[in-house]
């Protein structure tokens, strides 16, 4: 199915949780600055594009030349990117991929695509749709907890006769203050670019009137009692997530709680509406 919004914001998509968690195990987001694909380093500006869309979901993304050194020392806290490319001759084709430190794929976006004849804008819009699969994640790292090993057990054969000559000491809970074992979590809040969305000069606001879903191909006409036509939605791959145009922007309607929102960006900010619609 075709995708045609340019740009997808955050909280767009609800994955389940064990896919959020799955990426939860993971520090880094490690970024190539040239792809298999193509030929050059950072070709078209696409290692650029891809670790800042990863930073602006909340990902600690890092090039593979500038890794931390908890990250040199121990691979495996970092997935590193591959940008796929599966393009025909008339439409550029893409979706971001995530290996492991066992080169094991844990996770693949949705396919992004453009009909943009010129790659640089190709590559940028298909890119910035194959990450609607990482709106809404949430995304925090949280590291794994490892096993703290037992007190061995000694065993004496004296005399033929297995006895136990040291008691299970008591345990006593050691503190160590190093950054490899010792992670702080602030609870300051942190700041959002989210603002109230407000109404727009000459722009067709959404009514909060109910709105009723009409079939149209690849999607539905959502429309008023005039009846007129509010906006259009095309279907994804996803269930109860529709792109869509709102206020000459591109945006994203989808079910959260049981409520439709809109979702767009506006001048670099995030808006959201409720919708109430009738299927």
């Amino acid at each position: 199915m075709k995708l045609k919004v340019v740009y997808i914001l955050l909280f767009a998509v609800g994955f389940s949780t064990a896919m959020k968690a799955q990426l939860n195990d993971y520090k880094y987001i490690i970024v190539p600055k040239s792809f298999s694909i193509f030929k050059k380093e950072n070709e078209y500006q696409t290692s650029t594009l891809i670790k800042h869309y990863f930073v602006q979901n909340g990902f600690n993304a890092v090039y593979e030349d500038e890794l931390p050194d908890d990250l040199i020392t121990n691979r495996c806290l970092g997935l590193e990117a591959d940008l796929i490319n599966n393009s025909s001759l008339f439409t550029t084709k893409t979706s971001i991929a995530l290996k492991d430190c066992h080169n094991v794929e844990v996770f693949r976006s949705l396919e992004g695509t453009s009909k943009i004849k010129e790659y640089a804008g190709a590559y940028k819009e298909a890119i910035q749709q194959a990450f609607v699969s990482f709106a809404g994640l949430d995304y925090s790292y949280q590291p794994k907890q490892t096993e703290t090993p037992k007190d061995p057990v000694v065993i004496s054969f004296k005399d033929d006769v297995k006895t136990v000559v040291e008691k299970e000491k008591d345990k006593v809970v050691e503190q160590k203050a190093t950054t490899e074992e010792q992670v702080y979590k602030s609870v300051e809040p942190r700041p959002s670019n989210f603002t109230k969305s407000l109404p727009t000069e000459g722009a067709k606001p959404v009514t909060v009137d109910l709105l009723y879903a009409q079939p149209i191909e690849n999607g539905y006409q959502l429309v008023d009692s005039t009846p007129k036509v509010v906006l259009k939605l095309e279907s994804t791959s996803m269930d109860n997530v529709f792109l869509t145009q709102f206020e000459g922007n591109n945006a994203v309607v989808f079910n959260k709680d049981g409520k439709w929102i809109l979702e767009y960006q506006e001048n670099g900010n995030k808006h959201q509406k409720e919708l109430n619609i009738k299927f």
